[in-house]
């Protein structure tokens, strides 16, 4: 009997009652990492060790949590066990590795991706027969450039904005993209950081991660900064302390035209903490399932990009309509 994989406000497994990254309160769920969009006040979770900490920093409260290091297997029922691997998403974010001796192997990645990251762990492929997979950018045109040219972008712009007396703000989300932009600048410049980005970013040595320099944002003393922050509105009171400034958004989408206008920014950079569409297809080929789910983003477009391949591929959650060929 194949794996049961439904899609019920996140991803239920009925053959063994575990939700995963479920976005609702549930009895039990696995959390692959820490961001908003994947936590909920569940009764009893699983997952890494770095988002066991990170999850307590932003969602406080009692529940119980199974901590699970990444590479070490251990039950999860009578019968199946499971295993976390490295996603490569921010860190601690994980994928979970479920094996039944009725239904074989199952691969959920959460948010992943497959290029090195600076300031989270690198990705696994474990095979399996059953793939759940992210497909944020599961189109064609979603090619992202090398992480050391978008580096040199990115300091480029913050060179020119102090060398013009202006301040460079670059918003990035709180939590896994503004600590991996912050390794990216490397120190080259003094760095201020929104409240509760350096709330955040201060866990981080905690579990081992090092980070250039910085410090959290004080107006008085802004001359000569970077400012790192979640992203403003135009008329919002933090930016209204930086009154000389030049404003960019640190996102993947960057790869679409227009998106700089969009943000109300004076540029856009793609630095993504998500696979780009090679990467999502080196994921399906590293695994080497049988069948693939595809989640979020364009999941559609990417099942159906499987399917040409000759790959057995649904959407979840999605209409799934099949390709069937004209007749003559």
């Amino acid at each position: 009997m194949a794996w049961d994989v439904q899609f019920r406000d996140g991803v239920w497994l009925p053959q063994i009652d575990w939700w995963l990254d479920a976005r609702r309160p549930k009895p039990r769920s696995f959390v692959s990492h820490a961001h908003f969009d994947h936590l909920a006040r569940h009764r009893e979770v699983l997952c890494s060790p770095g988002t066991s900490r990170l999850m307590r920093a932003r969602l406080p409260g009692r529940r119980t949590e199974h901590v699970l290091p990444f590479g070490r297997t251990e039950p999860l029922t009578s019968d199946t066990a499971v295993t976390l691997h490295p996603a490569g998403h921010m860190l601690g974010s994980a994928q979970f590795h479920v094996t039944h001796p009725v239904h074989g192997s199952l691969l959920y990645t959460g948010d992943f991706k497959l290029r090195p990251a600076l300031t989270a762990e690198p990705c696994a492929t474990p095979r399996a027969d059953v793939l759940i997979m992210e497909t944020t950018f599961g189109r064609p045109q979603y090619v992202l450039p090398p992480a050391g040219q978008v580096a040199a972008d990115i300091t480029n712009f913050c060179a020119a904005a102090l060398a013009d007396h202006t301040t460079p703000v670059l918003f990035s989300y709180s939590l896994g993209k503004s600590q991996e932009l912050l390794a990216t600048l490397a120190g080259r410049f003094p760095v201020m950081l929104h409240a509760e980005t350096h709330r955040l970013t201060g866990i981080y040595p905690q579990l081992g991660q090092a980070l250039p320099p910085y410090r959290e944002f004080s107006a008085p003393e802004l001359a000569g900064h970077v400012v790192i922050c979640p992203p403003q509105g135009r008329d919002s009171a933090f930016l209204g302390k930086i009154p000389r400034r030049r404003t960019a958004v640190i996102t993947g989408w960057a790869l679409d035209a227009g998106t700089k206008y969009r943000s109300q920014c004076d540029a856009a950079f793609p630095l993504s903490d998500h696979a780009d569409f090679p990467d999502l297809l080196r994921m399906v080929e590293r695994v080497q399932p049988q069948r693939v789910y595809t989640l979020h983003g364009f999941a559609t477009d990417f099942a159906r990009t499987l399917r040409a391949r000759g790959i057995e591929a649904w959407a979840l959650g999605e209409d799934n309509q099949l390709d069937l060929p004209l007749a003559p």
